[in-house]
């Protein structure tokens, strides 16, 4: 095993000395920074055991020249007396480093802060490389097909996740028209979002209403009373709440209750859930209005279990804001899946710059949409999912958009998916 130490102005420059010198097969020991620099100490034909052998026996000698230049280091080997001085290798002059033996324990390469400090200048090197060719690829397309280029820049900007619309720009049957080419994918798009056709209005049952805080769970409960009596006839419904954490949340759904003239009960557990649901068999819509929390809080557990241990045929509508970001959308619908999902409810389209992201979750978790809120008033503002109306929406709202994708980015997330 030979060990050098390099010395050069940066990382980069001392990885290629060494790279040079000692190929790519080269172990990098440590490297620090210096006056000038950095240094670097790397060993060829690298053996931990020899590595820790040698510590335990003796110190490392340091050999420097100033004519080769980068120093030299050899162990220091300890020989009977009558074999005489050991013979100098590369230079004449030596001194021997100080007596502190490295423990074996103390080799742990992966924890050495100047190792981590290269791999992340590594993985720096490799992003580069990576956004190079990307960029290579992404004007290949550009060349190639142009037409599919200007259909993938369009569904982006409608706010849709990257697969997804590559998945539809696959299936596309391309003609000279770009309009042709953009009805063809919004048509694909409206048939992969599913939709429940205005189940809980037309069926009726036990509905829970599940979802993240501020994202309108107990207005939706109210609109969803209000439209069932308007079509049923009154005294049809009953309200439920399990929500004991917020102040005033009883309140808001009595005050409901008392303008619709439906019973509001309160469930502080499963077994007094069960009993309130047992008692309203009677009504043929019951509407649970569960309590909001994050999808990263603990207590969701309990609100699951109420649901799930009543005994009775729950069904359970996640409601999300189509204001939110795809990726808290993704982390919402994940979280709650642990009690069966019969579909979404959408609220808050009033308040969203995109509809893609809402729709570009729903499609891909396979969610379908129920109803979609788009205001406070009680009960106008709620209206039954259609996947045609939802697409629309998606199109109006990017046409309000001055801003397009930008190339870079464009170039990010599909040079990469070129096969």
């Amino acid at each position: 095993m030979k060990i050098k130490r390099y010395f050069a102005t940066d990382m980069r420059q001392a990885i290629r000395l060494v790279r040079e010198e000692q190929g790519p097969d080269a172990v990098i020991l440590s490297n620090r920074r210096v006056d000038g620099g950095v240094e670097i100490v790397a060993a060829v034909d690298y053996d931990e055991a020899l590595v820790s052998k040698m510590s335990q026996q003796a110190p490392l000698q340091v050999q420097t020249s100033p004519s080769t230049g980068p120093s030299v280091i050899t162990p220091k080997r300890s020989v009977p007396q009558q074999a005489g001085p050991l013979p100098e290798e590369d230079a004449p002059d030596s001194y021997a480093a100080p007596h502190n033996p490295v423990r074996k324990e103390e080799i742990v390469w992966s924890q050495d802060p100047s190792l981590l400090a290269m791999r992340e200048e590594i993985q720096m090197l490799r992003s580069m490389l990576e956004s190079q060719l990307t960029g290579l690829a992404w004007r290949e397309m550009k060349q190639q097909n142009p037409q599919r280029v200007k259909l993938l820049e369009r569904l982006l900007q409608l706010g849709l996740a990257p697969t997804l619309c590559r998945e539809i720009a696959d299936r596309v049957r391309y003609e000279k028209d770009m309009n042709n080419n953009w009805r063809q994918a919004l048509s694909l798009l409206a048939s992969q979002l599913s939709v429940t056709h205005d189940d809980i209005l037309n069926h009726g049952g036990i509905v829970a209403l599940v979802g993240p805080t501020g994202v309108g769970k107990t207005t939706t409960v109210a609109k969803l009373a209000a439209r069932f009596t308007l079509r049923h006839g009154p005294g049809r419904v009953a309200l439920v709440t399990t929500d004991s954490y917020r102040i005033g949340a009883h309140q808001q759904l009595r005050t409901f209750g008392q303008i619709l003239s439906a019973p509001v009960h309160v469930a502080k557990d499963s077994e007094e859930l069960r009993s309130i649901l047992l008692g309203l068999q009677d009504k043929s819509l019951v509407l649970i209005d569960t309590a909001g929390m994050s999808q990263r809080d603990i207590r969701l557990t309990e609100q699951f279990t109420m649901l799930q241990q009543t005994g009775l045929p729950v069904r359970c509508y996640a409601v999300l804001s189509a204001s939110s970001q795809r990726r808290s959308l993704e982390e919402v619908i994940q979280s709650f899946s642990k009690v069966r999902l019969d579909g979404a409810i959408l609220t808050k389209l009033d308040e969203a710059a995109v509809l893609g992201e809402a729709v570009s979750v729903l499609v891909q978790q396979q969610l379908p949409v129920a109803y979609i809120s788009d205001g406070q008033r009680v009960p106008e503002d709620l209206h039954p999912a259609r996947s045609n109306n939802l697409v629309n929406r998606c199109v109006t709202l990017m046409q309000q958009l001055s801003e397009r994708p930008a190339e870079e980015s464009l170039a990010l997330e599909f040079g990469r998916m070129v096969s």
